[in-house]
């Protein structure tokens, strides 16, 4: 394992604060930038993500092209509070309509490769109630500043949440630590450098996304780790530190489900790698009891554990960007 990534490659986002040389890094280089914000019922947090991120990287640097919202079906005013505020805001069903309809955060990354037209592309969560431009501009820098680096990843200190307005000063990332990162330093040692594998907010080329298939739930983050990896090393992914991520929290068994899904995804990376083999097929049930009236009652939570294949095999995505036979 090299040490010299971990001092090569990690940056912190006060290295990118000169937002007019990164506008000029990409007006040099002739490139487009869109941002992507997946969402669930995300009303309470969507609207200052895009009024930030609209004023400071739109209005003030034009850093972004785009501000595109794709969303799983909010029950909630979530696409319409986006749309006022000035976001493209697609439903994820309506993408690419005569596919199979998948519900997902993965479905959705996927399906903004279709929408946005960026030739780099900034993932971010849209729970973030400490929401800063510092998000998006620190995570596009590395792929300006520099010619190798490809992919970016956020790390930060992710303090809990314990009633209104409290916090406890550490915690958080309690999956990487107790499934990721154990997983990792069995198999992929190089990567226990990303200090935040799952983290929700990360950005790279268009080149790279297009040419990697996508979970369609929580699995996606270790996929795009794993297949970049493979595919082109460890040289052109970056990590930079935010320093402090608040969002809301999840209960264990909420975090047991999202476990489960990992280790999966995990597994069936390993195994077409040719690391391991798989003798007896893996269930898709996860078994968890819950006390109800004095009574134990199970609750099963299934996944169909589906994934999309590289969007540049999509026929209809080949046309749309007029893409060169990639094989």
């Amino acid at each position: 394992m090299s040490g010299n990534w971990l001092i090569k490659n990690t940056f912190h986002y006060s290295n990118f604060m000169n937002i007019g040389r990164l506008v000029e890094e990409k007006r040099k280089k002739n490139l487009s930038i869109s941002l992507c914000l997946p969402t669930l019922n995300e009303e309470k947090t969507i609207a200052k993500e895009i009024v930030i991120m609209k004023s400071e990287l739109m209005t003030h640097y034009p850093l972004l092209d785009e501000i595109v919202v794709i969303d799983s079906g909010s029950s909630d005013n979530t696409r319409e509070i986006a749309r006022s505020y000035g976001a493209d805001v697609y439903k994820a069903s309506e993408i690419l309509p005569d596919l199979e309809d998948f519900k997902g955060k993965g479905e959705n990354l996927w399906k903004a490769l279709y929408i946005t037209k960026g030739d780099i592309i900034v993932y971010l969560d849209a729970d973030i109630t400490n929401i800063h431009h510092r998000f998006a501009y620190s995570l596009i820098g590395p792929l300006l500043i520099t010619d190798h680096i490809k992919y970016t990843k956020a790390f930060y200190d992710r303090p809990i949440a314990i009633g209104k307005n409290k916090m406890r000063p550490t915690g958080g990332g309690r999956v990487t630590e107790l499934v990721i990162r154990p997983l990792f330093s069995l198999y992929f040692p190089e990567l226990t450098q990303i200090l935040q594998p799952l983290s929700g907010e990360y950005a790279g080329f268009r080149d790279i996304f297009e040419k990697i298939p996508f979970p369609i739930g929580y699995g996606v983050e270790t996929s795009m780790l794993l297949d970049i990896y493979e595919k082109w090393g460890l040289d052109v992914i970056a990590q930079v530190d935010l320093e402090k991520r608040v969002h809301r929290n999840q209960d264990t068994q909420s975090l047991g489900k999202m476990a489960f899904v990992i280790l999966k995804t995990f597994w069936d990376r390993v195994e077409k790698l040719g690391l391991i083999k798989i003798k007896k097929q893996m269930l898709d049930t996860m078994i968890q009891y819950n006390l109800v009236e004095n009574d134990y009652k199970s609750d099963i939570y299934t996944i169909k554990g589906l994934e999309r294949p590289p969007m540049i095999d999509v026929p209809a995505y080949h046309e749309k960007f007029k893409k060169a036979d990639h094989k």
